[in-house]
């Protein structure tokens, strides 16, 4: 695989992590009960904080991916270490959607005097969005597994 490709991949990884980390930081801002707040006040807010902990496996599985182009890029697709990658990729997509669904669950049921119907709209199409994305690493963990064990296999025979 040429190099060029990895990196325009690596590069599309780069501007959608520094795109998300500004969405973080700006949203909070515009959001529509901050209008009248101070900076402090809007940033500890428990459900702008809860936001900023859940996004931890988003951006664990965005390194995950830039690991496996490093790992393609060396020539070593085929290993153990790319196995791994693949794995942390899907168990950081699986820990997100649940991040997803109990703060659905929370505006849904807790929070009072909101419309919950748009959120619960935007996390479902987000689970299921990332449920795809963990369905897929978990296809290509358990291929690529089988790829290393005949390769492993191979080396002992010869």
């Amino acid at each position: 695989m040429k190099r060029g490709f990895t990196l325009f991949l690596k590069v599309v990884i780069l501007l959608i992590a520094v795109g998300a980390f500004a969405g973080m930081i700006w949203f909070p801002q515009t959001e529509g009960r901050a209008a009248n707040l101070d900076l402090i006040s809007i940033y500890t807010d428990p459900f702008i904080i809860y936001g900023y902990i859940a996004s931890i496996p988003f951006f664990v599985g965005l390194y995950q991916a830039f690991k496996l182009l490093n790992f393609i890029d060396a020539n070593k697709a085929f290993s153990q270490g790319a196995v791994n990658t693949l794995r942390n990729m899907k168990f950081a997509s699986l820990s997100l959607i649940v991040f997803i669904t109990l703060a659905v669950f929370y505006i849904r049921f807790a929070a009072h005097g909101d419309d919950p119907a748009g959120p619960t709209a935007v996390g479902i199409v987000v689970s299921f969005t990332v449920a795809i994305v963990a369905t897929a690493a978990a296809v290509f963990e358990k291929l690529l597994q089988n790829a290393v064990d005949m390769k492993s296999e191979n080396d002992l025979t010869v």
